[in-house]
């Protein structure tokens, strides 16, 4: 029998490190600017949220949960006179397909050959309550079968985002909170992860104090309960998200495992150059 929370576990990590570079790729950057944004900001968010954005500022920020309201609607702005959003995704497409190029050649056939069972798996699993994912789902999927497979696991990479989002909020888990807890799980300098997100300092202290009602924060920070509690939402996530990988099925995502982890440390090792060693935390081991 295989052990579907490991799997999945793996599955999800290569899967970040498979997507993640692209938010700090310069080329992603510069083909955003080609579109008409100035000096291609905010471009992370666009691209990122092109299949929602019709439905507006305040419907992306929910779905995004854990980035500033503000950060939103700025890149959105910027963004919104240059579309339509097709064009945002066509852009990064490109992007994506240089990038693979680039960085892990010798995965790009056999990537591409996967696209037709990644697909039936993101048509196969539910789309009920997970927004980010359904808006990518009904996107146009891209004909080259290498970017079309990129485009399938960065589906099921909204899915579990959808999914961890849920649980949050069944949690009662608000967006500072969840970066301070996340922080402390990951062994990350104290509080980068939510203000990296726009936290200022009240919005700090007033998750702070909300989590030390719940017994997870000590003097200030968060203590060896909060990062047990940020564990178990970490393990229960994977246990609701390893559906996806048992529609995907064992081959297959043994398959998928074995292809991107040799070389994920390499889309890592680019982000660290084009933006720094922090950024994508979801794409890094913990350092604690």
């Amino acid at each position: 029998m295989a052990d579907w929370d490991s799997l999945a576990q793996r599955a999800a990590f290569a899967s970040h490190q498979l997507i993640g570079w692209i938010f700090w790729d310069p080329r992603a950057q510069q083909y955003h600017k080609e579109l008409g944004v100035q000096d291609g900001m905010g471009h992370y968010i666009a691209n990122r949220a092109a299949p929602l954005a019709a439905a507006g500022i305040d419907a992306v920020y929910a779905a995004f949960y854990t980035i500033k309201r503000q950060f939103i609607h700025f890149s959105l702005d910027l963004a919104a006179p240059h579309g339509p959003w097709t064009r945002f995704t066509d852009a990064r497409a490109r992007a994506v397909w240089e990038g693979l190029q680039e960085l892990a050649p010798e995965i790009c056939e056999p990537l591409g050959a996967m696209a037709p069972e990644l697909w039936r798996t993101v048509d196969s699993i539910p789309q009920e309550g997970r927004v980010l994912f359904a808006a990518h789902r009904s996107w146009p999927r891209h004909e080259n079968p290498t970017i079309s497979a990129w485009e399938a696991i960065n589906c099921l990479r909204e899915w579990r985002g959808d999914v961890h989002f849920a649980l949050l909020v069944n949690e009662e888990i608000d967006a500072i909170e969840a970066g301070l807890l996340h922080d402390a799980w990951m062994g990350y300098p104290n509080q980068w992860i939510p203000r990296s997100r726009g936290a200022d300092d009240a919005e700090i202290e007033r998750g702070l104090a909300s989590l030390e009602k719940r017994g997870f924060v000590t003097d200030g920070v968060v203590n060896d309960a909060g990062v047990e509690y940020r564990q178990w939402i970490e393990d229960h996530t994977t246990h609701l998200c390893s559906r996806a990988w048992r529609t995907f099925g064992e081959a297959n995502t043994e398959a998928f495992i074995a292809l991107i982890e040799p070389v994920g440390q390499r889309f890592v090792d680019h982000i660290n150059t084009t933006a720094g060693e922090n950024w994508m935390p979801a794409a890094r081991p913990r350092r604690r």
